[in-house]
């Protein structure tokens, strides 16, 4: 610990001029806080982290059907649209057997 001694003495500007700078971190760190906290600020947060995973989820869903090049992936398309008529023709035939049951 340093004594009154060791310390080396400080002007009058040098202290106004530390409780100076002391007050503008201190107002930055509340601007900083109150930021942080206002509903505005976090509504706007939400709004936009959740604009950035929409986008990001499209990118990926779009990958999954066009090629780096652009190009159309034709073998995922006919998957999907053989995957579409299996379900249809399963719901079809589900609903003639239960309307053939009641009648």
């Amino acid at each position: 610990m340093a004594t009154e001694a060791q310390r080396p003495e400080r002007t009058r500007d040098q202290i106004e001029t530390d409780l100076a700078a002391a007050r503008a971190r201190l107002g930055h760190s509340v601007e900083q806080l109150i930021d942080q906290v206002h509903p505005t600020r976090i509504k706007q947060r939400q709004i936009a982290g959740l604009k950035d995973w929409v986008s990001a989820e499209l990118e990926n869903a779009k990958a999954q059907f066009v090629n780096e090049d652009g190009r159309v992936r034709t073998e995922r398309l006919a998957v999907i649209g053989g995957a579409v008529a299996g379900f249809v023709t399963f719901v079809v035939i589900v609903r003639a057997i239960v309307r053939k049951r009641k009648s």
